[in-house]
């Protein structure tokens, strides 16, 4: 600042630039893009671009025609397809961040930048249903060092977040525990992502009391943060958490800022469609119907503008009707795998898994386990074995008390802990969930915990 302020001018411009650096790496990207502007380079104009965008401006004018350097080509494909991942598809916008990255690596640890191109890439890549593509480059991205100490975090955390949408939460988790046995502070804008990737994967856990633990961590992270298009999917994940919690007061605020953010960019659906599915599932969580639907709606607009956004419109109009209690087993296994072909495996299983209890179709119901089942990555039937007969009509529900007594021991809770909280006996929890395991056809009570995780996570 000082340099910037009152040094030589010869140095001014480039203390700006490393100032802006500096600062977008502690998530205040509008004050960023302020000094990438004020900077007469060249990589500042396509990092202001990049700013702009991310905080809801389309730029007025073409970019500079910059230097042939890989510095300053990077920097200008970075700008291009930002406004290309608003303006056009997400192919085109991923084919340029694809070869900015490419035309960086060589610079390696060597280069300073408010964000790499992988990372950039990634971020589309997993708006999009692209899990894959993200992977990729991330992996290219680490093994050539791009953007040195200061992006190797980002480039992790991002790894840790196609872990958890896979479902592979052991994965995930090593990421966090990672980061901390480094033991060094994370900048704002990555202790957002660990903060949520940790939220994330203790909802998928049914670990309400982890989830407690974090939840003002989460809030803390989200105030230091102002939100911008790039922090998007942990804003979604805390949405669901607040949800689970009962705490959305506090969210609402930042949600509010994301929705007025996607309207001064014309509601990009690539940006727009995983918001909408996070706030789907908030609304459900909250029971909040007509929430849902206004978001089901939202997702059911952007249906034909990419591949993606026309299989989670699909899945979330296939989980309101599972809730209203239509459950059409082919359209529900249809969705799943939809979900599961664009990397949501383990939002694919809970689909499944949540129709599945509430069917009154027993074939049905084991057809939609078995699904279940296959989309987290198990065989088939692999872990039932020989399930007792269930006597039963409507052996695919639960009933209200059933449900509540699963919540209550999926978050952790003892029998006794349980039958004090819904003022019943131990004793008749344990049958409760004895009948639970025989509806469900559990061979194990591994098992049973595993199924009703998906069923009430």
């Amino acid at each position: 600042d000082q340099v910037t302020a009152v040094g030589d001018p010869a140095h001014r411009g480039a203390a700006a630039e490393v100032a802006a650096i500096a600062l977008a790496h502690r998530g205040q990207l509008a004050r960023s893009t302020e000094l990438h502007r004020w900077s007469p380079s060249s990589t500042s104009s396509a990092f202001a671009v990049i700013g702009q965008v991310g905080t809801g401006r389309l730029p007025a004018a073409a970019l500079p025609v910059a230097p042939p350097t890989m510095l300053d080509g990077g920097a200008s494909l970075m700008a291009q397809g930002v406004v290309e991942s608003v303006t056009s598809s997400a192919t085109t916008s991923l084919s340029t961040l694809v070869r900015a990255a490419g035309l960086l690596e060589p610079a390696g640890r060597a280069v300073l930048l408010p964000d790499t191109p992988a990372a950039l890439a990634a971020l589309v890549a997993l708006h999009s249903g692209e899990p894959g593509v993200a992977e990729s480059v991330l992996d290219r991205a680490v093994a050539t060092s791009l953007g040195g100490t200061l992006m190797a975090v980002r480039h992790r955390l991002l790894r840790g977040w196609i872990a958890m949408q896979r479902g592979n939460l052991a994965q995930a988790r090593e990421t966090v525990v990672a980061l901390r046995k480094v033991g060094r502070p994370l900048e704002p804008r990555d202790w957002l992502f660990a903060v949520a990737l940790e939220i994330g994967i203790a909802r998928r856990n049914s670990d309400l009391a982890t989830l407690k633990r974090t939840w003002e961590q989460a809030c803390e992270a989200v105030l230091r943060h102002p939100v911008d298009l790039f922090a998007f999917l942990p804003l979604g994940e805390f949405a669901t958490a607040a949800a689970r919690l009962r705490d959305q007061h506090r969210l609402a605020p930042h949600l509010t800022a994301a929705r007025n953010l996607l309207r001064d960019l014309g509601d990009p659906c690539l940006w727009a469609v995983p918001l909408h599915w996070s706030a789907l599932h908030a609304a459900i969580i909250a029971e909040e119907t007509s929430v849902a639907e206004e978001h089901a709606a939202s997702l059911a607009a952007c249906r034909d503008r990419s591949r993606y956004a026309g299989i989670v419109s699909v899945a979330a109009e296939s989980w309101l009707d599972v809730l209203a209690g239509k459950v059409d087993a082919d359209q529900v296994e249809d969705a799943a795998r939809g979900l599961h072909a664009v990397g949501q495996w383990w939002d694919a299983a809970r689909l499944a898994g949540q129709a599945a209890i509430r069917t009154s179709d027993r074939q049905a119901m084991v057809r939609l386990l078995d699904c279940a089942r296959l989309l987290q990555g198990r065989g088939a039937g692999a872990a039932r074995k020989q399930p007792e007969p269930v006597v039963e009509a409507d052996a695919g529900k639960l009933s209200d008390r059933e449900r509540e007594v699963a919540e209550l021991v999926v978050g952790g809770l003892t029998y006794k802990q349980v039958g004090d909280r819904l003022f019943i006996s131990a004793k008749t929890v344990e049958h409760h969930m004895a009948r639970i395991r025989q509806r469900l056809g559990c061979g194990s009570r591994a098992e049973l915990l595993d199924q009703l995780r998906q069923i009430v996570g």
